[in-house]
């Protein structure tokens, strides 16, 4: 046995939850679906959970009133969004019921993901569906989503669910079986078969795999997709689709595709909250700290004490996200929810935690942000 096969059946051997994502150039008609949902069929009779990331509502929509081309408008983007959801999720239900179970639709925006109570309440509605052997299928809410709600693509999106819903692994379905090398003319070369964290080098290989007037996204949106995963300690495997046997061939740890794994020398998976702190939120201000404290942070997992403390900026209350800063360097290394309003966190800032109470005049917690709450950013 080969070790990209051995690879590929250790990674499949405890695989439970799977997040599967099919681009818009996948659907061009009936017949694609009618095959994706058979294989759906047979993962689901395998064990298997499935989550369907689905694009091609735009494109439904488009074939629906006879366009060729993508409009530039957003107006009329979302309106053939709209037109075309309806249009794909009847083909999907309808294929689901064929084989006895039925699809949910699930339309999201990036801010349902940032918003830490809807966060939450996107994976409770997904596991409940899970539960009642429900397909979710998920989309982006194009008809609504205007550029700071959107996630960019369905790839991103499907990374970022792969994650929140600690899915043992992300599929996406493109139209090249995989990452390919670049030859010095510009032409493409062999197949990437495992990559263990992405570097530049391999961003610099990922050259646009769509067509721009039906659809949009390319191999670095896929490549965004495979860092978010692999931050959080996850896989993403990316294959064509255009092999209609590609998901039976995948589960039978066929060398097709390419798979990303977290860098090789390993990321401890992360817990929810974590995952959500890291990926998701948006911070509400920043606290700048001295040498000491980001030492302390990056290099000795400690949480933020009121003494570290320089300085802060914006108005944020207890519970907010907080960027943490290195002062001299102006780094941003940590993310995290902060104990501390910023009035009171000026307050305590350059203290030590047993003087806390006599400032503040009551009981509080020795941690502006404790590291249970905090989560390292790249450096």
């Amino acid at each position: 046995m080969n070790a990209p096969v051995a690879l590929r059946k250790r990674l499949l051997k405890n695989c439970r939850r799977i997040v599967l994502k099919v681009g818009t150039r996948l659907l061009a008609d009936r017949t694609a679906i009618e095959r994706l949902v058979r294989q759906i069929r047979d993962l689901r009779e395998s064990g298997h959970q499935v989550i369907l990331v689905s694009s091609g509502a735009v494109g439904m929509g488009m074939h629906s009133i006879g366009l060729t081309a993508r409009p530039r408008h957003l107006s009329k983007v979302q309106s053939l969004a709209a037109l075309g959801q309806v249009r794909l999720m009847a083909m999907y239900d309808a294929e689901c019921e064929k084989y006895g179970f039925r699809a949910a639709q699930l339309l999201l925006t990036a801010d349902d993901l940032r918003s830490r109570e809807r966060h939450l309440n996107v994976i409770n509605c997904i596991e409940a569906l899970l539960a009642q052997q429900i397909l979710p299928i998920i989309n982006e809410n194009d008809p609504v989503s205007v550029s700071e709600l959107k996630f960019g693509d369905n790839d991103t999106l499907a990374g970022c669910l792969g994650s929140m819903i600690r899915a043992n692994l992300t599929i996406i379905l493109t139209t090249v079986n995989g990452l390919l090398n670049v030859n010095p003319d510009g032409s493409f070369g062999e197949r990437i078969s495992v990559v263990h964290g992405i570097s530049d080098q391999l961003r610099s290989l990922a050259k646009g795999t769509d067509d721009a007037s039906f659809s949009i996204g390319g191999m670095a949106s896929k490549l965004k997709a495979a860092d978010l995963l692999n931050a959080a300690g996850e896989t993403l495997w990316i294959a064509s689709g255009n092999d209609p046997e590609i998901i039976d061939r995948i589960m039978n740890a066929e060398d097709v595709g390419t798979i990303f794994l977290p860098p090789e020398n390993g990321l401890h998976k992360m817990d929810s909250r974590k995952r959500w702190l890291a990926e998701f939120s948006r911070a509400a201000g920043t606290i700048r700290v001295d040498t000491g404290a980001a030492y302390a942070i990056t290099k000795k997992g400690s949480s933020l004490l009121p003494s570290g403390v320089c300085g802060l900026s914006n108005t944020f209350m207890r519970g907010d996200v907080v960027q943490i800063i290195e002062d001299a360097t102006g780094q941003v290394i940590a993310k995290g929810i902060t104990n501390f309003s910023s009035d009171d966190a000026a307050k305590i800032a350059r203290h030590q935690s047993s003087e806390i109470f006599e400032i503040l005049g009551c009981d509080a917690e020795e941690e502006i942000v404790h590291r249970n709450n905090m989560v390292l950013t790249e450096q």
